[in-house]
């Protein structure tokens, strides 16, 4: 088990928090950067939306439910250090988020806030999409560089 190609399948969680600011190996592939931009825009507009929505569009009472995009707020300090762990936790808080949006547009409010709940809906599944295809994505480059050191180090 002493074989360094038997390291744990998830190295680059390791990596990311044993040395948080410590640069990947080899510069992201494009598709990942990609993927990374989908996932903070989506972010971002999900955040922009939410205020938006709960102080001018469509407020109820005082604007007290704006607090409800704090949450969405905590991931982007991890987004920007493209810390993996962020993009797994933001996978799955993104669906209360989603929650949220189904309830609004089914609950027969007036037709600007259903729109609005569909577009809380679209952003949110694009914001989970791009944490699941960020996730794939690192970690298949990170088991085909793992696997080209493994084929060019001689044992």
């Amino acid at each position: 088990m002493n074989e360094p190609h038997a390291a744990s399948a998830d190295s680059v969680t390791a990596r990311d928090e044993s040395a948080p600011h410590t640069p990947p190996a080899t510069a992201p592939q494009a598709h990942v950067r990609l993927s990374r931009r989908l996932t903070v825009v989506s972010l971002l507009a999900l955040i922009g939306l939410g205020l938006a929505w709960e102080l001018w569009l469509a407020p109820i009472g005082r604007g007290t439910l704006a607090l409800k995009v704090l949450p969405l707020c905590l991931p982007l300090a991890g987004l920007l250090k493209n810390r993996m762990y962020t993009y797994r936790w933001l996978s799955l808080l993104v669906w209360l988020y989603i929650l949220e949006g189904l309830v609004r547009a089914t609950s027969g409010e007036p037709a600007r806030v259903v729109a609005l709940a569909v577009a809380e809906i679209a952003l949110g599944l694009i914001l989970f999409t791009g944490c699941v295809l960020h996730i794939r994505l690192r970690l298949r480059d990170a088991r085909s560089t793992r696997a080209q050191e493994t084929v060019t180090t001689p044992s």
